[in-house]
């Protein structure tokens, strides 16, 4: 690790962690730390891959503060994946994190390896997906909160072989239909892929929602309790924003420990914080108001290079007709481009009054402002989704935690 002290927290993934983690961060604290700065890796990093991420990251930090402040350092650890993109991925990687799923991911694997060019082979790839995702057929969720069911994305109940085909089309594949099935069929392989992973980041996203507002919520709450005058600075990268945005929701009522939250490529919607959708004036976004539970700066960095943001996520939330986070009313297979399906992380915070756009030169010459919803254009720098071992990007980091001071 490049920098120190520094620590890590690990969640299951309902969000339970070991004893004495709220501890051993309330320590640092009495050490003579001013502030924590934690970050939260995002979906496809494994444990190794996160820590190397954060000794990237958190590298230049030590330069950039003034003198006086003591700072510390976290890294979550939440049990994301390793889903990788080479040609034919090695799927049984999902077992680490999905290992009550191992006959499931099995059989899934052999499909995607044999390509079979039957009809009947895409139904039962549809049914194996349905079981991966606790999906039942009818399209209720089987893991809805509070035990709930909830509509599900409609790629995981929809006819297989025209999901498959759609994903083939979006990835840029010829996706016409053949004549016929047979030999034709194979080439929606390519969909089925992506089906896949489409799956499994249904799952992780549900799933880094309720690490941080089940996890690192309280686990904040608990820190605050036990020292008081620790200032905690939270960063997320893709789902692990996601994550870190969801923990202000956690957080227990009154405890106010965060001191800036900062938004790398956010793998969320960028309705998420409005108070009213501009499409459904009487739904808000799941979390609604939630900045106002920071003392200091949210703070979206986004780019208009992420395709993974600017393509694929907004496909995903339309099949899951997922406008606000909410998982609601489910839109067609086939849908067009529409704001109501952007993601933060491509252009930003989005209707929420008062949120102030700056460029990144701007941000690295003048500051952060002090408090509120910010977003930064990060296209000078980030050229892709996963494009953030930057120290332009430090620099915004240390920028809003260093407001209000």
């Amino acid at each position: 690790m490049s920098v120190e002290p520094y620590r890590e927290i690990t969640f299951d993934k309902e969000g339970d962690g070991p004893a004495g983690q709220s501890a051993a961060l309330a320590a640092l604290a009495r050490q003579g730390l001013t502030d924590l700065v934690v970050f939260a890796h995002g979906w496809n990093n494994s444990p190794s891959g996160a820590t190397r991420l954060y000794s990237d990251f958190f590298e230049p930090f030590p330069g950039l503060f003034a003198p006086g402040v003591e700072v510390g350092y976290a890294g979550v650890i939440w049990p994301s994946m390793m889903f990788t993109g080479e040609p034919v991925p090695d799927y049984r990687a999902l077992v680490s994190v999905l290992p009550e799923k191992e006959p499931v991911l099995d059989r899934l694997t052999e499909l995607l390896v044999t390509e079979p060019a039957e009809e009947a082979a895409f139904a039962e790839f549809g049914e194996l997906l349905r079981e991966l995702t606790d999906v039942s057929a009818g399209g209720d969720d089987r893991e809805g909160a509070a035990g709930a069911r909830e509509p599900v994305p409609e790629f995981l109940v929809g006819d297989p072989v025209e999901v498959c085909a759609l994903f083939t089309e979006a990835l840029g594949a010829d996706a016409v239909p053949p004549e016929g099935f047979g030999e034709g069929l194979k080439r929606y392989w390519k969909g089925a892929r992506e089906a896949l992973r489409q799956a499994t980041y249904y799952l992780m996203k549900k799933r880094s929602g309720r690490v941080g507002e089940f996890g690192l919520g309280p686990l904040l709450g608990e820190v605050a309790r036990a020292a008081p005058g620790l200032r905690v600075h939270l960063v997320g990268h893709s789902m692990g924003a996601r994550l870190v945005a969801f923990a202000l929701k956690g957080l227990p009522s009154g405890a106010r420990p965060v001191a800036s939250v900062t938004l790398l490529q956010g793998a969320f919607s960028h309705y998420a914080f409005a108070a009213r959708l501009p499409h459904d004036p009487g739904r808000p976004g799941s979390l609604r108001d939630m900045q106002q539970r920071v003392r200091g700066p949210v703070v979206a960095c986004y780019s208009r290079h992420d395709t993974a943001l600017g393509v694929m996520y907004p496909l995903a939330s339309r099949l899951a007709g997922d406008d606000s986070e909410s998982f609601a009313a489910t839109a067609g297979l086939l849908g067009t481009d529409d704001p109501r399906w952007g993601a933060i992380g491509h252009d930003g915070v989005q209707a929420v009054p008062g949120t102030v756009v700056r460029n990144l030169a701007a941000v690295l010459r003048e500051g952060v402002p002090a408090s509120g919803c910010v977003s930064v254009d990060t296209a000078d720098v980030v050229r892709s989704h996963s494009d953030i071992r930057r120290a332009e990007l430090a620099r915004v980091v240390v920028s809003a935690a260093t407001t209000g001071r």
